[in-house]
């Protein structure tokens, strides 16, 4: 006990010492906590229902064993972009946690007390977020169901404790390397290989579907003369394959765009930005796997909310009220933005990242002439050139989906979600580019002393 409660406050001090990059990484790993504590109490609260159950929200949607099934997964869905930005969120400053571990690994302390310190250091960000989001939940909670079953109270504590133990090993498992061997990085040596964080996200993916099986199976059992709730487990499985395959897509892309382009590049900006996707390519994989995924399901649900919202308004009779159909298609459309919204700051967290780790390289290519415009145009091209054609592909899916459920249901094609992707496309552009001031302070000739 006394030596946790001596790692607990050497993490504390350590964190407490940071500078403002640190504090900006526990900012957005407490953001990233709340959110993922958020949806998934959400989906346990609803998961705690038997039968049907008079929800005063959602315009009924909430009140049927099937159609309730459906809304779980989407906000088990909403964790996948969630468990990407937090993912970024570990790789802020991790530069400096490196070499401070190591320092600390070289001074004494074993294998075990880095890999703690590094637990609690994250852990401690994960539980203020948890912790938070958790209030905020049941107090919202109290307010719509006067008597809270205990199940419902087992998941909420559950979930509370989950998320900053699962917080903590993420941190631990990302700062590995300074358990193995410290001296290398104190000398900058990097990985020889950059799957492990995909292998993670992929874990946590799975994770969830895990999940979202378990309550799609227990929300269904309770009205076992109702299939409906075989639909959102189907979308489940497809949008999880569509997932995984985009992460594989990212990393392929981004390393054959880097090889072709390398030797028959034609400006400065494109050698470099060709280079650097061939030495990391599953970097983007990691950044742009959850916007394709996002961009297959927008696209797609676009197409089917235009045909759906056709049929209602066109229907006379109809088995429920209309805001009973119109609540469920805009509680999906909502998800999706949340989790775009999400997916683009993890975008730009990523980019700001890759600028700051590369910061010596960068200040070395100033001092030797290159511009800072050729610089900047680098590093957008690093985003564009390998997002391109798996946006292509995305938005070719996400259409496949939209169009074809328009043919079979007898209704024109919406062509104009063509447009989705293009609109992604730039958003994601405008996102990177947000980094863009921090390349000037990044390319300082001070950052030189430290190479």
């Amino acid at each position: 006990m006394n030596s946790l409660r001596s790692d607990l406050r050497l993490a504390w001090e350590l964190t407490r010492g940071s500078d403002r990059g640190e504090w900006w990484r526990v900012a957005l790993t407490v953001t990233g906590a709340a959110l993922a504590t958020g949806f998934a109490l959400a989906a346990v609260a609803l998961a705690s229902l038997r039968g049907g159950h008079q929800v005063p929200v959602a315009a009924g949607l909430l009140d049927e064993p099937g159609t309730r099934s459906g809304v779980i997964v989407g906000l088990l869905l909403l964790l996948v972009p969630v468990l990407g930005f937090l993912g970024q969120c570990a790789r802020i400053g991790a530069v400096h946690r490196d070499r401070r571990l190591a320092g600390l690994r070289l001074a004494g302390a074993t294998p075990w007390q880095v890999r703690r310190i590094a637990a609690l250091e994250t852990g401690l960000a994960c539980l203020l977020g948890s912790a938070v989001a958790t209030v905020l939940s049941v107090l919202l909670l109290l307010r719509q169901w006067d008597r809270p079953t205990a199940l419902a109270w087992v998941g909420i504590a559950l979930v509370a404790v989950a998320v900053p133990v699962l917080g903590a090993v993420a941190g631990a498992l990302a700062l590995r390397r300074v358990v193995a061997s410290p001296l290398g990085w104190v000398r900058r040596i990097g990985p020889g290989s950059g799957r492990g964080p995909g292998l993670l996200f992929l874990a946590g993916v799975l994770l969830v579907a895990v999940l979202a099986l378990l309550t799609v199976v227990t929300t269904s059992t309770a009205a076992p003369d109702r299939p409906n709730g075989r639909v959102p487990l189907t979308v489940m499985g497809v949008v999880l394959v569509v997932g995984a395959g985009a992460v594989w897509l990212s990393g392929a892309t981004a390393k054959a765009t880097g090889r072709v382009l390398a030797p028959r590049a034609r400006s400065a900006a494109t050698l470099i930005a060709a280079e650097r996707l061939r030495e990391d390519p599953w970097s983007a994989a990691r950044t742009h796997a959850a916007v394709l995924l996002v961009t297959v399901v927008g696209t797609g649900f676009l197409g089917i909310r235009q045909v759906l919202s056709d049929v209602v308004h066109s229907t006379r009779h109809l088995a429920e009220p209309a805001s009973y159909y119109t609540t469920g298609l805009d509680l999906t459309g909502a998800a999706i933005a949340i989790a775009f919204a999400i997916t683009l700051s993890g975008l730009a967290v990523g980019t700001a990242e890759s600028l700051a780790t590369r910061r010596r390289g960068l200040a070395a290519q100033a001092a030797a002439g290159v511009p800072h415009t050729v610089l900047g145009r680098a590093l957008l091209l690093e985003t564009a050139l390998p997002l391109a054609p798996a946006m292509l592909l995305s938005g070719l899916g996400g259409m496949t989906i939209g169009t074809g459920y328009a043919v079979l249901s007898g209704r024109p094609a919406p062509w104009a979600i063509a447009l989705v992707p293009v609109a992604v496309y730039a958003a994601c552009l405008l996102a990177a580019a947000t980094s863009l001031p921090l390349l000037r302070r990044s390319v300082r000739p001070g950052e030189l002393r430290y190479a």
